[in-house]
């Protein structure tokens, strides 16, 4: 086959498809969370409001969500997400009247199962980022994978590996990007070229699922501009 020929059938292949374009960008959905059209929620509920300037989904707990493990989950229906990018910007901090140890635990869960049952997730613990003590400084950001694998267990059998330290400043505007490839998941802050916390094994294995806004109950928890490509 002359070189003339493979050109012709080289360009046929990539005008109809069968070759991707070199540099083609992946589409981005955006959500600007202006409104609450198409959020489900568990633990409490989602309202829209304005919040540092500008309009976010804000979570506010069940009045019976008082447990120490009760997260607010909203979950945006129309989305099924295996690997790519989530990006978001967020902002926690303690509730008034909630516990001395509240942090502000603030995030976005990810591949998140049919009725909420599993879920992976990244979150940050506003107050630790800048606090005296350097053992909170090291915990300033969270990996979970929801239920088997909450905080506790994780810092029990494996300290140190699947949290870090991070600047934060306690109910600040904070962008976030997650990075998910297979079983690895990074989360960017703040627009850093380096990611504040790298996981290579992600629990829940090669799936696939929704994407959520999370928050510990005791969080005075707020959305805006999420993206996800």
């Amino acid at each position: 086959m002359n070189k003339t020929l493979c050109t012709s059938i080289a360009m046929l292949l990539l005008l109809t498809g069968v070759f991707p374009v070199s540099g083609a960008k992946a589409p981005t959905t955006k959500f600007p969370l202006d409104s609450v059209d198409g959020l489900e929620t568990t633990g409490g509920k989602a309202e829209i409001v304005t919040y540092r300037g500008r309009k976010a989904v804000r979570l506010v707990p069940a009045a019976d969500r008082q447990g120490s493990d009760d997260s607010m989950l909203s979950v945006l229906s129309t989305t099924d997400f295996k690997d790519g990018v989530i990006e978001a910007e967020i902002a926690g901090s303690p509730r008034p009247g909630t516990p001395d140890d509240s942090r502000g635990f603030i995030g976005i869960a990810f591949r998140v199962q049919p009725r909420d049952s599993r879920y992976e997730c990244f979150y940050i613990r506003p107050t630790n980022g800048r606090a005296d003590d350097q053992l909170r400084r090291n915990h300033s950001t969270q990996y979970v994978s929801e239920p088997e694998y909450p905080w506790s267990r994780l810092r029990k059998e494996s300290p140190g590996v699947y949290e870090s330290y991070v600047d934060l400043e306690s109910g600040a505007w904070t962008k976030i990007k997650i990075v998910v490839t297979g079983t690895q998941a990074r989360l960017y802050v703040n627009g850093a070229d380096q990611p504040a916390l790298v996981v290579n094994d992600l629990k829940l294995g090669e799936t696939h699922g929704h994407v959520a806004l999370w928050a510990h109950w005791t969080t005075d928890a707020y959305f805006s501009d999420l993206a996800i490509k």
